[in-house]
């Protein structure tokens, strides 16, 4: 059986933002037994350089909470070599401005986003109405193993 996937971590602001095991906890909980023998870069940008991202590659001119970059398979990688799954690229500073405006806590909001951000990198989305139901109810679903309660109650 291959290697649970590999999370690399980058730190570009010094906001806080959760351990890397949590974050490689909640990863690998969103992306299962695809994640197997892959890696997946996590990085921490401020809200202009989340903003330039999400102009460039979403044509939005606003910072976000969370882009998912998926990456290209590479052909034939040898055994040893572990596939890229993709990055995450997210604004802790957005993060805890999104918690405090919705009452949640801000560990419980990074758990959402992470697994929100790692099953748009498995082909999950949300731009129809049955599309943005099935994402929800896998994030449920994986946020209620973790111990998270439902992300979408007010």
């Amino acid at each position: 059986m291959s290697a649970p996937v590999r999370i690399e971590v980058q730190r570009r602001v010094r906001n806080w933002s959760p351990a890397r095991a949590e974050l490689t906890r909640w990863s690998r909980a969103a992306l299962g037994r695809k994640s197997c023998g892959r890696e997946l870069g996590i990085a921490m940008v401020g809200p202009a350089e989340s903003a330039r991202l999400n102009a460039r590659f979403r044509g939005k001119n606003h910072p976000t909470n969370v882009l998912s970059f998926p990456a290209a398979l590479l052909p034939r990688p040898s055994a040893r070599e572990r596939q890229p799954l993709g990055e995450l690229v997210i604004c802790p500073l957005l993060l805890r401005q999104e918690a405090r405006a919705q009452d949640k806590t801000l560990r419980a909001h990074w758990a959402h986003l992470v697994v929100h951000g790692a099953l748009h990198l498995l082909g999950y989305d949300h731009e129809r109405a049955a599309d943005a139901r099935r994402m929800e109810r896998r994030e449920i679903a994986v946020l209620r193993r973790l111990g998270f309660a439902n992300p979408y109650r007010s």
